[in-house]
């Protein structure tokens, strides 16, 4: 094992690591989340620490198609949390 693989091995311990406190905030924040504003942008985090946690699974393993499952997932979390809004703003999401 050479020392950047060392350092590499160590950068992403650190990400994932910092990524999963993230999301456990974020379940926090969810859970006690005063007004469901608070609601939606915790939910809006969540799916932005998923997305980078896969990213770093891919980046971990090596394999590509983490990273096509990023973006679907950033294409789901964005028309989730737009509907979701619309949602609460308007009462109705199609008009």
């Amino acid at each position: 094992m050479t020392a950047a693989s060392g350092f590499m091995e160590i950068a992403l311990i650190v990400a994932f690591a910092t990524l999963a406190l993230g999301q456990i905030l974020s379940i926090v924040r969810l859970v006690l989340g005063p007004t469901s504003g608070d609601r939606i942008l915790a939910l809006d985090t969540m799916v932005i620490n998923a997305l980078g946690l896969v990213v770093v699974m891919g980046i971990r393993h090596g394999v590509q198609i983490y990273f096509e499952v990023s973006l679907l997932i950033a294409m789901l979390g964005f028309v989730s949390t737009v509907a979701l809004a619309r949602f609460i703003l308007r009462g109705d999401i199609i008009e």
